[in-house]
């Protein structure tokens, strides 16, 4: 299938197809005679797994350093990244810590700035603040 169709098909556009070629997230795809980018059923499947992981949180540049395991996640059902329960550094295992401390950190960031936000205009400092639209207007 052309580039549009196959980004169509994942939910994608085609820009995010060649972005992600060009990052080595995608294999080259075959070119039709007249150049064109060709794509089979298992590219949709994994830019579709690609486009689950950065919706998680995941960075491009996570999925590049372990592209190699993408198609595991492609598989129906999805294998381990790991091998043989193995978690070393060439699994995902060190990306996923790296991305859940961040998150963690940005977190606390957020927590204190809502904090210092909360005291400066006479809010409750919890989450929960009813009537936050009228307080507001």
């Amino acid at each position: 299938m052309r580039i549009g169709d196959a980004a169509a098909a994942a939910g994608t556009t085609p820009r995010a197809l060649r972005f992600y070629e060009q990052r080595g997230l995608l294999p080259p795809p075959d070119r039709s005679a007249s150049g064109q980018r060709e794509y089979g059923s298992q590219t949709v499947v994994r830019v579709r797994v690609i486009r689950a992981l950065l919706a998680l949180g995941l960075t491009v540049d996570d999925l590049v350093s372990r592209s190699h395991r993408l198609d595991l996640l492609a598989e129906d059902p999805p294998r381990s990244c790991a091998s043989d329960g193995d978690f070393g550094p060439d699994t995902f295992a060190p990306v996923v810590e790296r991305r859940l401390a961040a998150l963690d950190a940005e977190i606390a960031r957020l927590t204190r700035l809502r904090e210092a936000l909360a005291r400066h205009t006479g809010m409750p400092p919890g989450p929960d603040l009813p009537g936050l639209a009228e307080n507001l207007a």
